[in-house]
């Protein structure tokens, strides 16, 4: 996304408050999602967004800057990964081409266990959609990794300092990225990550 799109901060409230608020309770369906997506959706037994995808999710799909909180499980992966996708869609390609398949969209997240379960729900949603994903963290041989990055992959999640290690290898380009999530972003902070973000 780019610098003139406006920032906006949902608050991290009692999310009870937040879904007496909106009545009738929205579906999924009203969201505006792809027919693939909300297949994806469907498969996976949700039928109504959470308050903070209802919140997020048409903001994101409308190309905005979103700055968001809520209690744990309350679904905001899913509230970003969801209109991500979307975003995405219109470059998904079957091609086998490295090419077709640029990194568009970088997710960091602080660590190994967070990465993993943000790339499961990309796979979750995204498996009706030819678009392609990897996760890449440390503390594993980074050649795999590397090898996924070359067949060309849409999608990264990724923890910072694995992540540092391939822009050194030039193993990972970021000339066509059009979104960047910081998923528990003051995690990573608390963490010590500033420098490596900031990189």
């Amino acid at each position: 996304m780019n610098a003139t799109t406006q920032g906006i901060t949902l608050p991290a409230e009692d999310t009870q408050d937040a879904a007496t608020a909106v009545s009738p309770a929205p579906t999924f369906d009203q969201l505006g999602l792809l027919p693939e997506l909300l297949r994806a959706v469907k498969d996976n037994g949700y039928t109504h967004p959470t308050p903070i995808q209802i919140q997020a999710i048409p903001i994101i799909m409308a190309g905005k800057d979103v700055m968001g909180g809520a209690q744990t499980g309350t679904g905001k992966t899913a509230g970003f990964t969801l209109p991500l996708l979307q975003r995405l869609a219109r470059h998904a390609s079957s091609s086998p081409s490295p090419a077709r398949h640029p990194v568009r969209a970088l997710i960091l997240a602080p660590t190994r266990e967070l990465a993993m379960q943000v790339h499961q729900s990309v796979v979750t949603y995204s498996k009706h959609l030819p678009l392609r994903s990897v996760c890449i963290y440390g503390g594993v041989d980074i050649r795999p990794q590397i090898a996924e990055l070359r067949e060309g992959r849409e999608i990264v999640v990724a923890t910072p300092g694995r992540l540092l290690d391939h822009v050194q290898q030039k193993s990972v380009s970021f000339n066509f990225v059009e979104v960047l999530v910081l998923d528990e972003a003051d995690r990573m902070l608390d963490m010590g990550f500033i420098p490596d973000i900031k990189r």
